[in-house]
This record gives C-alpha cells, sequence and structure tokens, in this order.
C-alpha cells in the first residue's frame, strides 16, 4: 500500500467528522476539485482505507440506557479456540465491539443494554451460554466523553 498524502488525511479527517458530506462540499473543505476528490475518494475506498459509510446512533434513544464493558478470560485446557468465542460474541445484537486481547484476559466487549436488568438478562441467556467462558468482568461506564474511529492527524 502507497503512503498517504496530506490531501488523502485531510479527506479521511472530513468523512469522519461528517460522513454524509456531498464530493462538492467535501472538495471545498480539502482544497481540491470535485473531480480529483471523486477520484482520491475513490481510491481511498479500493485500497480498503474507508471500509465503508455508517451512523452513530444514540443508544439512549434505542432503548439501551447503559454500557457495559467486559472482560472475558477463557478456560485454558478445554480446546476453545479464542477466535471462535469471539466471533460467537460477535453475532448478539447487543454486544457492539468484541476485542481479542493480551495481557490478563483473553477479550474485551462494549455491551449496550437497558439497565441492570437487561444486563443481567444478556449474561444468563447469551454470555453464559457461551461454552468456554471462565470468567467476567463488567464495568458499567457512567459517560463516555470520546467515541470515534478513526485517529485523526490534525
Amino acid at each position: 500500500m502507497r503512503e498517504l498524502d496530506s490531501l488523502d488525511i485531510k479527506i479521511l479527517d472530513e468523512l469522519c467528522a461528517d460522513g454524509r458530506l456531498s464530493n462538492i462540499q467535501l472538495a471545498e473543505k480539502v482544497g481540491l476539485s470535485p473531480s480529483p476528490c471523486w477520484q482520491r475518494v475513490r481510491r481511498l475506498e479500493r485500497e480498503g482505507l474507508i471500509m465503508g459509510y455508517s451512523a452513530l446512533v444514540d443508544q439512549k434513544k434505542m432503548g439501551y440506557s447503559e454500557t457495559v464493558l467486559v472482560e472475558i478470560t477463557l478456560e485454558r485446557h478445554q480446546g476453545y479456540q479464542l477466535e471462535d468465542v469471539c466471533k460467537e460474541l460477535a453475532t448478539f445484537p447487543e454486544v457492539l465491539e468484541v476485542h481479542l486481547t493480551s495481557g490478563e484476559f483473553d477479550c474485551f466487549l462494549k455491551v449496550a443494554c437497558n439497565g441492570t436488568s437487561g444486563y443481567e438478562e444478556f449474561l444468563k441467556k447469551k454470555l453464559y451460554a457461551v461454552a468456554g467462558i471462565r470468567h467476567s468482568r463488567s464495568v458499567f461506564t457512567l459517560r463516555c466523553f470520546k467515541n470515534t474511529q478513526h485517529v485523526s492527524q490534525r
């Protein structure tokens, strides 16, 4: 993969800040004419730097009042494949993120739920039904100060 130049980085920064920008608006913000801007965006998409576009949804307004961060430790001698467990956890709609981790625990989840009773239901009906999980530790978040998917070069 080739190295990104400053215009590529500006385009990525602007699209991450507002993925709904029209090509004309984006071109103005990064100092290009529309045609070369469009070509750069398409190239960034082809090369996989832009993996897709999405909307940020307010989980609370969707009925999920809590965000829970969960550390998972697997059984060590049962032959469970960590990747298989992570893939299974990723199928649950409440699970927003699944990360394979190093350190004291094996994977890390970000879960949206409707209060403590919603989280209890998630634990009983879903998490505890996954084979190979030895231990989990949960932390309810109080407030989010940053939620992004991109390291800005600004």
